[in-house]
């Protein structure tokens, strides 16, 4: 039998995860594995789990979960030979389905046999991932504050942290929308409809605020930061928004969206269309680009950059968590870490 260590979410999707394993289990036993099975306890424990697994005697290291699982995990056997494998059973399931994996839909998961099929026969793909440096996020009464974890490394500056993106960064509005959800705005209303009552919120919200980016070796620019920006290497996040349409974990390099200058109204009226990736060219206020690099600062009353934060702050979210806020730096980075997927993959 070939053997595997699965690492579960048992609260992704409010502890459904756990119901979910119950039906994979034994079909993970009758497609030959046999499962080495480690439940975290606490944000940042996947983390601990895969880099302690990642020189043991296993073909693969499976996340069983969201996306907050799979980047967890990931940052733990990054750089290391050991495969990442996925069992998207968690919100939004974005990094799986960049990786061909079936995934979900509503409570029930119609081809958890395809998810598990990928495990036993699929692709393995060495893909990068983007090291994010900035200040650690404030906590809130029902979020902790953030901790560092060795294995993403030391930060540049004192007083940062250091986090390895393999989905998305983002900020601006969408940032404000996740900040939100975590401190359990809107709690008692579940699926897509709470992000579309979310994103009213934060962008009636919005505090106008300007900023400074330089991407890749251009100059700096001052803009206003009235929307978002994301660095993605997958063409969705958030449960499924086309937010860089076209893009790939293989391409190399990440995509950059600029949505900047927005109105309200602009910002209310986007959220349909970039749900379905129609978003691009926008009032000729939306651009998308490859891009390696991006930093993002604040800017003092002499218009010049600052390491100060943004006042209000923006919290910048990597992978789906607003861990950090600005001033923050991106950068990509190739061969990071192996994934096994599907033979064929959104985008190839």
């Amino acid at each position: 039998m070939t053997r595997i260590a699965c690492i579960l979410n048992p609260k992704a999707r409010d502890g459904l995860s756990m119901k979910q394993w119950d039906l994979f289990e034994p079909a993970l036993k009758m497609a030959g594995f046999e499962i080495d099975l480690h439940q975290t306890e606490y944000p940042g424990h996947a983390t601990e789990i895969a880099h302690n697994l990642s020189s043991g005697d296993y073909e693969i290291v499976v996340a069983v979960g969201g996306d907050g699982t799979v980047h967890e995990v990931a940052s733990g056997l990054r750089t290391s030979k050991m495969t990442l494998g996925i069992l998207p059973i968690g919100s939004g399931n974005d990094y799986a389905r960049a990786h061909g994996i079936p995934i979900p839909r509503g409570k029930k998961f119609p081809d958890m046999q395809g998810a598990i099929d990928i495990l036993v026969s699929g692709t393995d793909r060495r893909v990068g991932a983007v090291r994010v440096e900035g200040p650690p996020a404030i906590g809130h009464n029902t979020i902790p504050d953030p901790e560092h974890h060795s294995v993403d490394g030391a930060p540049d500056i004192d007083g940062n942290m250091v986090r390895w993106s393999f989905l998305e960064v983002d900020s601006g509005v969408t940032s404000a929308v996740n900040r939100m959800k975590n401190e359990g705005k809107f709690k008692w209303i579940r699926g897509q409809m709470k992000y579309t009552f979310l994103g009213i919120r934060a962008i009636l919200g919005w505090k106008k605020q300007r900023g400074w980016i330089k991407i890749d070796d251009q100059l700096g620019r001052i803009v206003d930061f009235s929307g978002l920006f994301c660095l993605s290497q997958c063409q969705t996040f958030g449960g499924g928004f086309k937010v860089t349409p076209g893009a790939s974990p293989i391409q190399n390099h990440g995509s950059l969206i600029l949505a900047f200058g927005l109105s309200k109204l602009q910002m209310l009226l986007i959220m349909g269309p970039l749900e379905k990736g129609k978003h691009i060219g926008k009032w000729g206020k939306i651009s998308m680009q490859p891009s390696k690099y991006l930093e993002v600062r604040a800017v003092d009353k002499d218009g010049n950059p600052s390491n100060e934060r943004h006042n209000p702050i923006m919290f910048v979210n990597v992978d789906g968590e607003a861990v950090l806020t600005t001033p923050v730096s991106m950068k990509y980075h190739e061969n990071q870490i192996t994934v096994r997927g599907a033979s064929s993959i959104p985008n190839e």
